[in-house]
């Protein structure tokens, strides 16, 4: 008989791996080192998760926020300005930079032929979207809220990513905010 998940266990094991990658990068991964740095086996990896992929891509799961509560509560312009505001900060800062610094990684492995990460990628991309145009309708200032929506998301995460690897912040703070005012009225 099978023992049991350790719950507890599992929880340590995910944030562990987000830790990694933002640390060692995605594109060597290999379950050994990762294995070694969390203290445990490749086969226990294997165990909890079953492949590399699936442990990947259930530790960025739980890093993601709730997209859907983010922009659930805005009805306003200025509002809607504010939280995407304090979401690119906090995606560039403390814990929030290295689950996307993760992410970002992911999302350029998804771009290959039958990556293993695409379907998380249009999921993420897709609950984003779905959120932020859902919000742009209540607040009825934009034409396509669709396209507004898309050209922030995508707009923000290049700023985001800019930040990380060149790390200048006032550049790409203005260049944020810019983005924000200008396609939210």
């Amino acid at each position: 008989m099978a023992r049991p998940l350790d719950h507890a266990k599992r929880a340590e094991l995910l944030h562990g791996v987000v830790e990694y990658i933002a640390a060692n990068g995605l594109a060597e991964l290999s379950l050994r080192p990762l294995a070694a740095a969390l203290g445990t086996s490749s086969r226990m990896l294997i165990y909890y998760f079953d492949t590399k992929e699936e442990l990947l891509v259930q530790a960025l799961a739980t890093q993601r926020p709730d997209i859907g509560a983010l922009f659930a509560d805005v009805d306003d312009a200025t509002a809607l300005r504010a939280r995407l505001t304090a979401f690119f900060d906090s995606s560039t800062s403390g814990d929030g930079s290295t689950s996307v610094r993760v992410l970002l990684q992911v999302l350029g492995a998804a771009c290959a032929p039958d990556s293993p990460y695409a379907g998380y990628a249009v999921e993420a991309i897709g609950a984003f979207v779905t959120s932020l145009s859902a919000a742009l309708r209540r607040i009825g200032t934009v034409d396509d809220p669709e396209a507004v929506a898309t050209l922030l998301i995508s707009g923000l995460r290049g700023v985001i990513q800019d930040r990380l690897i060149t790390g200048d912040i006032e550049r790409t703070t203005r260049a944020a905010r810019r983005s924000i005012e200008q396609n939210i009225r």
